[in-house]
């Protein structure tokens, strides 16, 4: 807990033990428990709702109402004798799976929440009573002097001072993966971010080298961990839009199915009906209206998706997350490790007045040297050289190289000069003799070596740290006077195209002196400058490319620099020129957030941002009517995964609270996956939009029947003597199709020109005008060539008095199957025609036809089956007509599809 709302790192160190009422000798016991009881203990705290309740929750669901209702209503039809327990337990089984896959959803926040409390660690180092002492992290108070060392977790928020050679990694904080060098210096400006404010040290980070002491100023809910804790809880995980178009659709399909199911039965008993009939032909209705199938369809497809998006290194933890990337409009990234490779590289040197580019990506040490666009030998270039050679010998860095892996043992920065070293073939390290190690406050580094002359020490750092120490600079021909504004100049031209920038020097000294010290860096000779970047993927600028291609804008949320992040978005592809408009954290702190939304949709480079940014421009694209896919790694990128519409965590480099915060997890962390799972995303929106618009007629289509046969019965003797299909026939219809039809329709492969086209609005539904027409056309068809089998053939039954209603019932039910075996064939694409794409491109649709057909073959003739399905054997002579509706099924939407082509070219 703060004891005051301010910014402390403005404050200077006098000031900050003044308001803390502390002093450098730490707390005494007593005073310490006391603030333990004012404050509360150092630990975040989180209220778990009951496992009943949450279990409880999972019932609010439309999906789960509809699955319920048709639960309800097979349940009746079984205690009237309709055998239908297996259907009963069947639906019952899928509402137990959506509820499981709810209620497991329910406890990730928990797990968020306990991964963020593990990451603070159990004991640290205080000052009590002015000795050292070891206590619990949970009963730090502000007010305490904690004392730092290497390799030491901080467990509260630190104001320091003192620090000596202090860097702190806060990758879990910011996502920045390069230590922050320390100081005790308060700083005046206002709304920096944590990665900006070097004067602090925050609770989860820890110390990578040096020492360091500091004074608690907020612990537990209050630290920067705390406060994400905070938003964590405050945050819901925003629906999908595939739920929400879900919802709204089951919403309405509950309404118009009651309300027809109520039609029924008012009119069946106002044309003459008994009440048990009319509530029968009721029963019927609702049953043949009611996609029972659909919700486990929909959670088929998302898992089917999920499978196909894991081989592509995108791990599914929530499913509807599967089909949200396919409607998704913006893509908001983190910088480091996601869109470039997270290995410094060295691109530019200044060297004897020269500038050369250097060739090559990450850590494999090679790529070519250029001057003025022609490639040269490195070794031909005397200064060149000498810059490459000191960068590799004041280093303490080393390439591991395994194979084709290369990777970095040390500090990325120095990292990459050893590898520039190697480009150049400087490999060879003669001794070190003695060495300076590297302060961030003097901000250099120096070493000592023997050479054939004497020795020579070399020296790396800032360039405003360097240039001071130097009085002439080296050149091609000779030695010369430093201007110091002119290597100011070149190092500002580097800085502004995003490029970390170090300086060289070196001085030659007797061999006989073996020590060194800062006494001894004093009119030191100026090499050169080497200008390093963490540079983007490759394939990270072709799935830009192919992003704005299909529609969806590319976003960088970065704690780097903005020139760093302007430069890299510029190589992207993100942003077009360097120019362009980008916010830093410092602006988006003095910015309300109706400001932020007004430019929210013209900004696509943030730099320096604090936890809380990533969450307002996530928020206010969602306001927007944006479909936002949020990535992160770090502890402060959780609660903008959380409000994200879909939050892509890092596989590799990602903390445990990221992963458990998101729906996603890139094993590669790769931006290319992400694009690659879009294209996912959208083949499942694909085949589920084939599977609703191939389902739902089978609904409608019966119900028309159903409804038209109660309608005529008065005035059509076959009606009046029994309903065209038994409601049990409806649901057999209803289940077998949805599982050996409609399943593996939705195994269909993808069509071409996924990323090709905008993604779909995010205010579209499900139940838009090509649905109307789609579905009302095939149940049109459906309905009729039902009607019409069972009315003629009926006829002829009652009036010849050679067959019976059941075999004009059977022609009726298996008309309609053979008008979905045709329908399905052409119900492989919305738009294209089936005469486009190979028979056999989806053999799992044709076994599932051959097992219908088979199956249903038994249904007529097998007398065991005739007796569960009330089912009997018809002429052979009716079969032509039965046969024919198969065409109807298939010619028929064939035909519409053909005129849509004409009507809407654009879709194809």
């Amino acid at each position: 807990m703060t004891v005051d709302p301010i910014h402390w790192y403005q404050l200077p160190v006098e000031e900050v033990f003044e308001k803390l009422k502390a002093d450098s000798n730490g707390l005494g016991s007593e005073e310490a428990l006391r603030r333990l009881e004012q404050y509360g203990p150092n630990e975040i705290r989180a209220e778990r709702p009951s496992i009943f309740r949450l279990f409880l929750r999972q019932f609010n669901n439309p999906l789960v109402y509809v699955l319920l209702m048709a639960a309800t209503i097979t349940g009746i039809l079984t205690l009237r004798g309709e055998h239908m327990l297996v259907d009963t337990s069947v639906i019952l089984a899928v509402v137990i799976l959506n509820v499981i896959l709810g209620f497991t959803q329910e406890g990730k926040t928990e797990k968020a929440l306990e991964a963020l409390r593990q990451m603070m660690a159990s004991e640290c180092m205080v000052l009590r009573d002015g000795e050292q002492k070891i206590i619990p992290t949970r009963d730090m108070v502000p007010g305490d002097v904690v004392l730092l060392n290497s390799g030491d977790r901080i467990s509260a928020d630190l104001r320091l001072f003192y620090a000596r050679d202090v860097g702190v990694d806060e990758s879990a904080l910011t996502g920045e993966s390069v230590p922050v060098e320390k100081n005790i210096h308060a700083i005046a400006k206002t709304n920096l971010s944590p990665g900006d404010q070097l004067c602090m040290a925050f609770s989860g980070t820890f110390l990578t080298r040096g020492s360091a002491k500091g004074v608690v100023v907020a612990t537990g809910s209050n630290t920067e961990f705390g406060k994400i804790a905070g938003l964590m809880k405050s945050t819901r995980r925003s629906q999908t839009p595939l739920q929400n178009k879900i919802a709204d659709f089951t919403k309405t399909l509950i309404v118009a199915i009651l309300f027809l199911g109520a039609l029924s039965l008012v009119l069946g008993y106002s044309v003459g009906y008994g009440f048990s009939y009319s509530f029968l032909a009721a029963i019927a209705l609702i049953v043949a209206a009611m996609p029972e199938m659909l919700p486990m369809l929909v959670t088929s497809i998302l898992a089917l998706s999920a499978s196909a998006m894991a081989k592509r290194n995108a791990l599914i933890r929530s499913l509807p997350a599967a089909e949200t990337l396919g409607s998704t409009t913006v893509i908001c990234s983190d910088k480091t490790g996601t869109l470039t490779r997270n290995e410094m590289t060295v691109v530019k040197i200044y060297a004897g007045e020269e500038v050369y580019s250097v060739g090559g990506v990450g850590y494999e040490p090679s790529g070519e040297f250029c001057l003025r666009h022609q490639t040269i030998s490195p070794l031909d270039h005397a200064v060149l050289s000498q810059t490459l050679r000191a960068g590799l010998l004041c280093n303490d860095a080393v390439i591991r190289s395994e194979e084709d892996k290369h990777e970095i043992l040390g500090d990325p920065t120095e990292g990459a000069l050893v590898v520039a070293a190697s480009k150049a073939g400087i490999t060879e390290k003669p001794p070190r003799i003695d060495e300076i190690p590297f302060s961030s406050d003097y901000m250099y580094m120096a070493t000592l070596h023997p050479e054939e002359s004497g020795n020579v020490i070399y020296l790396k750092g800032s360039p405003e740290a360097i240039l001071p120490l130097c009085h002439s600079q080296l050149t091609e021909n000779d030695l010369k006077p430093l201007i110091a504004e002119d290597i100011h100049a070149r190092t500002d031209e580097m800085a502004a195209e995003g490029l970390r920038v170090i300086a060289m020097a070196f001085k030659s000294i007797p061999a006989d002196q073996r020590y060194i010290g800062k006494q001894d860096l004093t009119e030191l000779i100026f090499l050169g400058l080497q200008g390093m970047i963490d540079p983007p993927r490759k394939e990270a600028i072709e799935a830009v490319g192919r992003c704005k291609k299909a529609g969806i804008r590319t976003v960088m949320i970065t704690g780097d620099h903005v020139k760093t992040a302007m430069a890299i978005a510029v190589q992207l592809g993100i942003v077009s020129s360097s120019r362009d408009t980008a916010l830093t954290g410092q602006q988006l702190a003095a910015m309300t957030d109706d400001q932020l939304y007004e430019v929210v949709d013209e900004v696509s480079v943030y730099a320096r941002v604090a936890p809380e940014h990533k969450l307002r421009i996530a928020r206010q694209l969602q306001r927007r009517g944006q479909v936002v896919a949020m990535t992160g790694d770090g502890v402060n990128d959780a609660p903008a995964l959380r409000a994200a519409d879909i939050g892509i965590a890092m596989g590799i480099t990602g903390t445990e609270v990221s992963k458990e915060a998101a729906a996603m997890i890139l094993t590669d962390d790769n931006f290319a996956s992400i694009v690659a799972a879009v294209e996912e995303g959208r083949h499942a929106w694909n085949n589920l939009e084939k599977a609703i618009l191939y389902t739902l007629p089978t609904n409608g289509g019966q119900s028309l029947l159903i409804m038209a046969a109660i309608l005529l019965s008065p005035f059509v003797s076959v009606f009046a003597a029994g309903l065209p299909l038994e409601p049990i026939q409806i649901l057999w219809i209803n289940l077998f199709d949805s599982v050996f039809l409609t399943m593996p329709l939705m195994l269909e492969p993808k069509e071409k020109g996924l990323l090709e086209v905008p993604p779909r609005s995010p205010g579209a539904k499900i139940a838009n005008r090509l649905f109307f027409e789609r579905v009302g056309l095939v149940s049109l068809i459906i309905a009729t060539t039902g009607f019409w089998v069972y009315w003629n053939f009926g006829h002829i039954a009652l009036s010849s008095g050679e067959g019976n209603l059941a075999q004009a019932q059977t022609a009726a039910f298996m008309s309609i199957v053979l008008v979905h075996l045709g329908y399905v064939l052409t119900a492989r694409s919305i738009f294209n025609s089936a005469f486009t794409f190979s028979p056999f491109s989806n053999r799992w649709l044709l076994s599932g036809i051959g097992i219908t057909v088979v199956t249903n073959l038994l249904i007529v003739y097998a007398p065991f089956m005739n007796s569960v399905f009330r089912t009997e054997p018809f002429p052979l002579a009716w079969w032509p007509y039965v046969i024919g509706a198969f065409f109807l099924g298939f010619f028929i939407p064939e035909i519409e599809k053909w005129f849509r082509r004409r009507a809407h070219p654009e879709k194809l």
